[in-house]
Formats: C-alpha cells, sequence, structure tokens
C-alpha cells in the first residue's frame, strides 16, 4: 500500500466512522425517545431494544455513512488544496478514489453477512420488545400448500418450533382423498413430526352400498420436511423480513409449490444487491469534484451531493416497496433499475472524463 493510498484511507476513515456514529446516534436516540414510554421498565430489555434497533438502523446508515463520509473528505482535500498537491505527485484519478469504493465494498460484503445471521431479524425483535411480546411468539390460522397437501395451522409457535391443532388435506385430482387431523406438532430434525394423528381416508370410488370412509390413527407422523418454522412465521406476515439464508431456503420450498414469491425475491435482492448502489456515487462524486478551490462552490457542491445520494437510496426503497407488495416484479423494479444505474454512471464517467 502507497503513503498516498494510506493517507487518504485513513482520513476517509475517520470521516466516515463519525458520520456512521452521528446518524446511529441520532436514528436510534431519537426512536427511543418517542418510545421509551411504551418500552418495558425492564433494564435488559431497554438494552436489548437500542440493540436490535442499532442493528436494524446499520442497514440504513452504513451504506449513507459510506457516501456521506466521502463527501466530507473531499471537501476537505480540496479546502486544504490536498487534490492538487496528489495530481502534482503523479497520481491519476482512478489511484484516489479506487481505495474508498475498495473499503466500501468490503464493508457492504460485511453488511450483506449480518443479514445472514439472526441480527437480520432485529426489526421484529425490537417490535416484539416494545409491544411487550419479546419472550412470546405466537402466530394463527396459517393454511399452506405442499405438493399435493393442504395443511392449516390453529397456532404456530416458530421459537418453541412446534404448532398446535393441525389439519392436512391430501389433494388428488381435485378431491380430497386423504384428512389428517392431530392436536400437536413439532419440527425436528429438518421435519415436522405430527403426533397422534387421526388419519380418514376416503374411497376412490363412491357408492351407496359399499362405501366406507377408513379411519386409523398413527403415533408419529412426519411431513413439511426442511419448511423451518421460521419460514413460516414469515412468510404469511406482510412486514416481516428474513434472513437472507431463511429468503432463499423460502424461495426454494415455495417455488415448488407454484406459490407466488414476489416477497421474498424482493427480499433476497433489496439485501444482496440495493445497498451497492453506493459504489457508483462514490465514483461519480470525485468526477464532479473541482481540484481549484477558488473556483469551486463547496457549498452547493455538498448539498448536491447529499441530496443526490437521498434522491437515488430513495428510488430504491420506494421500487422495494413496491415490489414486496406486488405491485411490480422484482426483477423488474429491483435488478433492472441496478443495472441502469451502473450502466448510466459508467456512461456519465466515461463521457466526463473524456474515455
Amino acid at each position: 500500500m502507497s503513503i498516498l493510498t494510506k493517507y487518504i484511507l485513513e482520513k476517509y476513515l475517520l470521516h466516515f466512522i463519525i458520520v456512521l456514529i452521528s446518524l446511529q446516534l441520532f436514528f436510534v436516540g431519537m426512536d427511543f425517545l418517542q418510545n421509551s414510554k411504551n418500552l418495558p421498565n425492564s433494564a435488559n430489555l431497554q438494552l436489548l431494544y437500542l440493540m436490535y434497533n442499532s442493528f436494524f438502523t446499520l442497514t440504513l446508515t452504513l451504506p449513507l455513512s459510506l457516501v456521506f463520509g466521502w463527501i466530507l473528505t473531499l471537501v476537505v482535500f480540496v479546502r486544504n488544496n490536498e487534490l492538487v498537491a496528489f495530481t502534482s505527485l503523479g497520481a491519476k484519478k482512478f489511484n484516489i478514489y479506487s481505495p474508498i469504493i475498495l473499503v466500501s465494498l468490503v464493508l457492504l460484503v460485511i453488511l450483506v453477512f449480518i443479514q445472514m445471521t439472526p441480527l437480520a431479524y432485529s426489526y421484529e425483535q425490537k417490535k416484539k420488545i416494545l409491544e411487550g411480546n419479546y419472550f412470546t411468539n405466537t402466530k394463527s390460522d396459517i393454511f399452506l400448500k405442499y405438493d399435493d397437501n393442504f395443511i392449516y395451522f390453529k397456532k404456530l409457535l416458530p421459537l418453541e418450533k412446534r404448532a398446535e391443532d393441525i389439519h392436512i388435506y391430501k389433494i388428488k385430482d381435485e378431491d380430497v382423498v386423504e384428512t389428517i387431523i392431530a392436536k400437536k406438532a413439532y419440527f425436528q430434525n429438518d421435519k415436522w413430526y405430527i403426533v397422534d394423528a387421526k388419519i380418514i381416508k376416503k374411497p376412490s370410488k363412491l357408492n351407496f352400498k359399499d362405501s366406507k370412509l377408513e379411519v386409523r390413527h398413527e403415533k408419529f407422523l412426519n411431513t413439511l420436511e426442511g419448511f423451518k418454522p421460521k419460514i413460516l412465521d414469515n412468510v404469511y406476515d406482510e412486514k416481516s423480513t428474513f434472513s437472507i439464508l431463511d429468503a432463499i431456503s423460502a424461495l426454494d420450498l415455495l417455488s415448488k409449490q407454484d406459490v407466488n414469491t414476489d416477497k421474498i425475491r424482493a427480499a433476497i435482492y433489496y439485501e444482496l444487491v440495493v445497498p451497492f448502489f453506493v459504489l457508483p456515487l462514490i465514483m461519480l462524486i470525485y468526477t464532479y469534484t473541482s481540484y481549484n478551490r477558488r473556483f469551486f462552490n463547496i457549498g452547493s457542491f455538498t448539498s448536491f451531493s447529499i441530496f443526490g445520494t437521498l434522491v437515488i437510496w430513495g428510488i430504491f426503497f420506494m421500487l422495494h416497496k413496491f415490489s414486496n407488495n406486488g405491485v411490480i416484479s422484482p426483477e423488474i423494479s429491483l435488478l433492472l433499475p441496478m443495472f441502469l444505474w451502473y450502466s448510466i454512471s459508467i456512461f456519465i464517467y466515461r463521457k466526463k472524463n473524456k474515455i
């Protein structure tokens, strides 16, 4: 690593940390002040609330801080005439902003990795603390399709990995041929085990004299292999979130059932792809930075850069909401705009630098 690169990174990381801490304190502090009256009196739960809220807010503040920290760094470099000094030493434009892009890329990958852990559910955890339901988590009246079965859960307890009052209807040629009824089911070894199941089988051919229902009991019966309780918990909740790994598992399972997966695909694209919208911004902001302090309006540059960053982020956030609600296909609302954003950024960069 050259002395110049080391110097630029030291300045940038200092400004990035300052901006990140400031944004975190602002968002987390404002949220805590607004909801402090509704929080439990327990100090432990309040600390957990702050921790979960901090991780949830990080998904917003980290990408923005990467850009805002770069804007602040450029302003300092221009005021001190350091950009002129860098070019006088023979540094090219790419040598100045490429270390920032590399560091940003690493930090964004770490953010994506966090979204693969249980911390991806920070919003749900802080919401449960606020509502006084941190130690209880139940879902009621869940009805789903799995292969040739339609399954009904009266009550689902994802944290305990069990369900109550289960009805399973096996369908063949648009006709119910078998019904399984049980009071309890448990999720173990990547399967759901139904306890004390009552199985009612309808004869394939119905006639008035000989047709009768066949009823038998099974001590244990397994079904829904690989369908995790957390996936069941989130797929049927409009405002829930997914970790990336759970979302991929849910996508694989539900795709086989011909179930609409727009919400799950939107979650995957938003967590895996959208955070990287900041990389072209870092390049473009530097492109429109003037080396000469005398002819450079720092106020206008800072305002326009911050405003442009918020607009780009707002557009992707809005498109994510559209795709999450099923208004637009996730591929059209998230992947296509990201491809266009990168293409337009490269075109502007090449035109500005006459490459």
